[in-house]
């Protein structure tokens, strides 16, 4: 079930509080491997300040000792080049370190992937965004109120069509982000199945009402199937993947194994106790998010779309003009773009980029417009609270400060 949490804005409380929490719960549920979390910012200390990013390595060191978390590994990219960090362990048994090499699920960011394959679409003719999706998709959007005459594609991809997040459903996220998920993790949904769900229930509001929904991508990767015949995965790698030198991106469908080298993907599965049980959430079927989150990829290769993307490379100025115009989020503390989100941070510098959460996994990535400041992370955990300590690794690297609150 994605969140506020798999978004670029948030809250930016405290961390103290939550943190003593969380880490005794690791020492209990993880086991030797974990018998202090200060044990798990040992691998970061030969590579603090490297390339002038200490407050960056700084923020990823409080990741896991004042949140708790397993492991975080983040690349950075600006105009002296390449940087790499980590805190804490891909594996908290045998201590294995987080490394660059790593693959991992990214999540929501596949909604980057989706949003610019829809724009190309659009450069080239054979769909419009403001189409309905009554066009693409007759009586699909339909029901309690649904109703995809009134929604244009544009307001899929910008998160203005009113729809109910299919996500949500009680029932949905227990099996595949709750405490079923051990028994469901291998289930496969189809794309229909998962729409199905969110027209059970009233629209959250009309269109052009902003509200995050996995449901408009969902819709968005069904329109790309209908206007080009083959699936967005296969798209994406012919119009992406492949030109970028994308080696270690891939679209698993229902594959559940991960290709290796990669974390283990700790989840407490949603629950809030302090004492939750933590599992070990690395295999899983990730059709229950479809073209809404399924991309697997490294920090990396992340940067070197994003950095494509924001210079040019993938769509003309034009279509990078609509993926940037943002509209005001349902919390208004951030904008929705085209598959992306902008936010301004506490020193006043603008970004934009995506952030992705599923089970076990909370990624990045994150940009200055102009695409020559970048950054791209994964921490192998699910349970960040308020989201302050990966907004503080942003805040860090955009700002030069330690922490959201700095």
């Amino acid at each position: 079930m994605q969140s506020a949490n798999d978004r670029l804005g948030g809250n930016r409380k405290s961390r103290a509080t939550r943190a003593t929490a969380v880490a005794l719960a690791l020492v209990t549920v993880l086991g030797a491997g974990a018998t202090a979390s200060a044990a798990y910012a040992a691998p970061a200390a030969a590579r603090a300040g490297a390339g002038g990013h200490a407050a960056t390595q700084d923020a990823l060191r409080a990741v896991v000792e004042e949140d708790g978390l397993p492991g975080v590994a983040a690349e950075a990219r600006d105009e002296r080049g390449r940087w790499f960090g980590s805190a804490g362990y891909a594996d908290t048994r045998t201590h294995r370190e987080r490394s660059q090499a790593e693959h991992f699920r990214a999540a929501s960011i596949t909604k980057v992937f989706i949003a610019t394959l829809m724009l190309q679409l659009e450069e080239e003719g054979r769909l419009d965004l403001d189409d309905t999706v009554e066009k693409w998709l007759p009586g699909v959007v339909r029901g309690h109120g649904n109703d995809g005459r009134k929604i244009r594609l544009r307001q899929l991809l910008n998160h203005t069509s009113g729809l109910n997040n299919y996500s949500d459903d009680p029932k949905f996220a227990h099996r595949t982000s709750g405490p079923g998920f051990p028994e469901h993790r291998y289930d496969t949904y189809r794309p229909g199945d998962l729409v199905a769900l969110s027209m059970k229930r009233a629209p959250h509001g009309a269109p052009g009402t902003p509200w995050y929904s996995n449901t408009n991508y969902v819709l968005a990767g069904m329109v790309l199937e209908k206007a080009t015949g083959r699936t967005y995965a296969h798209e994406a790698e012919r119009r992406i993947v492949r030109p970028l030198g994308l080696r270690n991106t891939s679209f698993p469908g229902t594959r559940a194994r991960m290709p290796r080298p990669h974390p283990v993907g700790y989840s407490r599965l949603h629950q809030k106790e302090p004492d939750a049980p933590i599992v070990d959430a690395t295999e899983q079927n990730m059709s229950f998010l479809g073209a809404a989150g399924e991309v697997i990829s490294t920090t990396g290769d992340l940067n070197t779309f994003f950095g494509a993307l924001l210079k040019g490379e993938l769509l003309g100025q034009d279509a990078m003009r609509q993926m940037l115009t943002t509209v005001p989020s349902e919390a208004d503390e951030f904008g929705y773009g085209l598959g992306i989100e902008s936010a301004t941070l506490s020193c006043g510098v603008t970004v934009v980029g995506k952030t992705g959460r599923t089970n076990g996994s909370l990624s990045g990535l994150v940009s200055t417009e102009d695409g020559r400041h970048q950054l791209a992370f994964n921490i192998n955990g699910d349970w960040q609270g308020d989201a302050s300590g990966y907004l503080g690794v942003i805040d860090a690297e955009f700002c030069g400060k330690g922490g959201a609150e700095s």
